[in-house]
């Protein structure tokens, strides 16, 4: 890259409060960023990518501190600047779109009322802001864009908020923007609409990019160099096509190979299904959601439920569990019907079947410590008081692989993601279920945390003869730990059945544009791709 110098820092040391100590997060790293460049920051659980990508603005998270070096944005010191000059670059010159937009969307204001926020600041008409809303709304894949800005966060899919949210970014056409993690929460197919988007309007507006993420097929296609970060160090930066061809660093090499596992083919159930969900058809309001769907979970097995964003895997989890009652089918536990409502179920009927949720971050009361969030379960559907409630909680902890002494009494905030996940896992199986559903719960994990989770749930289903139904929008995670599959379109069942028999060709048209989507350790994967579909 030739552009001039947008972003420098040099010599960054950044520390994190523990007790009365600070502790090294980043350590001597450097970056450079030239006009119009996109630079892919990867790294596993705690590599300090997305600390480094918010000391670009200038900014350190609570409990943190930049103790030494220099950050540089376009001539302005950032470190020396006074926070009402930062504040003016936040939102307007420097944009972040955060990984959770979820938790990080104003739940009492719409979503176009968040995007005019900035660009009304900025002297821009709310009129002239709203109408191009809606232009990126469009550019960003979004059903109704016309409309989809008058509702509020909790209204729209986990997906449909991400792309809101690179949408706010781009608001006032930034000269930098940190990208964290900002298709974590998409499918296969809509991922490749927003990294062309993305891509499209950075390229268009000449922004740079710095794009963090944990998915090294993904920064193939949109970063034109790649710094590899491991504990708060840099191992190594190349440009793209040499970094994809001949990583140098053995830590690096050990990414691109991280995706080892997957389960052994288990053989055809003999016996009767755990839980079988027979001709349901379910929605919200006047709308039918899921269309008369039909399918099996047997004990001991795991089902995939693959979709993209909309079709009803969720919702199909929601009948499942009594959140939503169906207009018309039934959901048979054991051969017994379950009540539609869950507030009709008995308390054994509820144990029996519990959910690990796609978001860590919002799952887990940030008030309770570890020993209350695992204990409460185990509480209220088995009876435990006392000393045998405190033995089963370090007993969870224990199967979970975190050790008990060290973690029983943290907080939430004092946890990785990879290791919230594992409390969510142990929360589920406080309660004894015969069956979990896994809503997403890899996707905002990196590869080496995402595998080490898909090993435990393994060992989990072979130890406790648990049956798993697994959503999600990851074929390669599908490919690793399931035995069977629905894929999902629309409400609808497009195929089911062994995944040898569905993975194998030939597909269905739906399964068969599913898998041609999942993105390539190639650059030039998602520009052919388009190209071969226009």
């Amino acid at each position: 890259m030739t552009g001039e110098v947008l972003l420098e820092i040099r010599d960054l040391h950044i520390e994190g409060r523990a007790g009365d100590d600070w502790l090294p997060i980043i350590e001597g790293v450097d970056l450079t960023l030239r006009k119009g460049e996109v630079l892919g920051l990867i790294g596993e659980s705690g590599a300090g990518k997305s600390t480094l990508g918010l000391a670009a603005m200038g900014f350190a998270r609570d409990g943190c501190r930049i103790s030494r070096g220099e950050i540089r944005f376009d001539g302005i010191d950032l470190r020396k600047a006074p926070e009402t000059q930062k504040r003016r670059l936040r939102g307007q010159r420097i944009a972040y779109v955060a990984q959770s937009a979820a938790a990080s969307f104003n739940p009492a204001h719409k979503l176009i009322d968040q995007y005019c926020e900035v660009p009304v600041l900025k002297g821009i008409a709310r009129k002239t802001a709203a109408a191009e809303a809606v232009t990126l709304y469009r550019k960003m894949q979004l059903p109704a864009p016309e409309e989809i800005g008058f509702r509020y966060p909790h209204q729209v899919s986990g997906g449909q908020l991400q792309r809101a949210m690179t949408a706010m970014a781009m608001a006032c056409h930034p000269d930098l923007i940190i990208f964290d993690e900002p298709t974590t929460a998409l499918d296969v197919t809509t991922q490749i609409e927003v990294l062309a988007a993305i891509r499209d309007i950075v390229r268009d507006y000449d922004t740079a990019a710095i794009y963090i993420t944990h998915d090294l097929a993904v920064v193939a296609q949109m970063a034109d160099r790649i710094k590899i970060l491991l504990r708060g160090c840099e191992v190594e930066e190349a440009d793209t096509r040499s970094m994809l061809a001949a990583p140098r660093a053995d830590y690096t090499k050990s990414l691109w190979a991280v995706r080892s596992f997957a389960r052994p083919e288990t053989p055809a159930p003999a016996g009767p299904p755990l839980l079988s969900v027979q001709g349901v058809t379910a929605g919200y309001g006047k709308a039918d959601i899921l269309h008369d769907v039909s399918f099996d979970i047997h004990p001991g097995r795991t089902l995939a439920v693959v979709g993209e964003s909309g079709s009803g895997k969720s919702t199909v989890a929601r009948v499942i569990t009594g959140l939503l009652p169906p207009r018309a089918g039934a959901v048979l536990l054991e051969g017994q019907a379950l009540p539609p409502d869950y507030r009709a179920r008995t308390r054994d009927q509820l144990r029996q079947c519990q959910m690990i949720y796609q978001m860590a971050d919002t799952a887990l009361n940030p008030k309770l410590r570890l020993r209350e969030l695992i204990g409460r379960p185990a509480q209220m559907y088995l009876g435990l008081q006392g000393r045998k409630l405190r033995e089963r909680v370090r007993e969870l902890l224990d199967l979970i692989e975190l050790e008990p002494d060290s973690f029983i009494d943290r907080l939430p905030s004092e946890l990785s993601g990879g290791q919230k996940q594992r409390i969510g896992i142990a929360r589920a199986l406080a309660a004894e279920p015969k069956l979990i559903i896994c809503d997403e719960v890899t996707s905002a994990l990196d590869q080496i945390v995402q595998e080490g989770i898909l090993r435990l749930l393994d060992r989990l289903q072979r130890e406790l003869g648990l049956a798993y139904m697994f959503i999600t929008h990851d074929l390669a995670t599908v490919r690793a730990i399931a035995d069977d599959v629905v894929v999902m379109q629309h409400g609808r069942i497009v195929e089911q059945g062994p995944k040898p028999r569905v993975f194998a060709p030939p597909h269905e048209p739906y399964t068969e544009l599913l898998l041609s989507s999942v993105p390539q350790m190639d650059p030039d994967w998602l520009t052919n791709l388009l190209k071969a579909r226009a």
